[in-house]
């Protein structure tokens, strides 16, 4: 026998399990898989039942949604699962954990932003929710228009109301048309020459092509005479 074999051999074996111990893993696995199928078979009538509602809410021309109570996160995607599937809409509602649930809505009647303030805010929706929530919202409105209209100027109640001109035309042109001019007098502005006005026959030059170089020429040798340094 060699060296590692006998270090082996000298070792001691891991102990057997226990028969009892052994059972008892088998009895929580078994439990374990009864569980198991329990929640799959729970989830599969849970998916039952929200299709029998759903299906309800799709034959019902009088009803435009369909409100499910509070949901856990897992039974919450089914019923989204489902309404996407049927073609309808999901919003999930209130907090994680303090009773969030889903309302699912036909395409064709989704709710509109005064309902989704409410439930939001963990309202109920009903016919006085409504119409609360439709006087705030006319309401915030109103002060919304007036802030504007305070803000551009606006006098008058904001309907029919006309902004006014900060000055007047003749107050700009006065120096150019006079103080007592007429309104079609200010499309009719005659150029005032003391403004710095050049009329064009002023500005073309009517020496000949010679005199031109001749006056060039003479300019030049002005400026070297200039800056020649005279002698000491």
């Amino acid at each position: 026998m060699d060296l590692l074999g006998s270090i082996i051999g000298s070792m001691d074996k891991p102990p057997a399990r226990d028969k009892k111990e052994k059972d008892m893993y088998e009895k929580q696995k078994k439990e374990y898989e009864k569980l198991k199928n329990r929640g799959r078979e729970e989830l599969n009538r849970f998916r039952s039942y929200v299709e029998e509602r759903l299906g309800r809410l799709m034959k019902d021309d009088n009803r435009h949604y369909m409100e499910f109570q509070p949901l856990d996160q897992l039974h919450r995607s089914v019923v989204h699962d489902i309404a996407e599937t049927a073609g309808l809409v999901g919003i999930s509602f209130g907090v994680e954990d303090e009773g969030r649930y889903i309302v699912v809505y036909k395409k064709e009647h989704q709710p509109s932003k005064d309902e989704l303030d409410a439930r939001r805010n963990g309202d109920p929706w009903n016919k006085e929710t409504a119409k609360q929530y439709a006087e705030r919202r006319r309401a915030q409105e109103l002060e919304e228009k007036q802030r504007k209209a305070r803000n551009r100027g606006v006098k008058g109640d904001g309907d029919a109301a006309q902004s006014l001109p900060h000055t007047d035309y003749k107050d700009k042109y006065v120096h150019l048309i006079g103080q007592d001019a007429a309104i079609d007098a200010a499309k009719r502005t005659v150029t005032n020459r003391t403004y710095g006005y050049v009329p064009s026959e002023n500005k073309r030059d009517l020496r000949s092509i010679e005199q031109t170089m001749a006056d060039i020429q003479a300019k030049k040798k002005r400026k070297i005479e200039q800056t020649e340094v005279p002698p000491e």
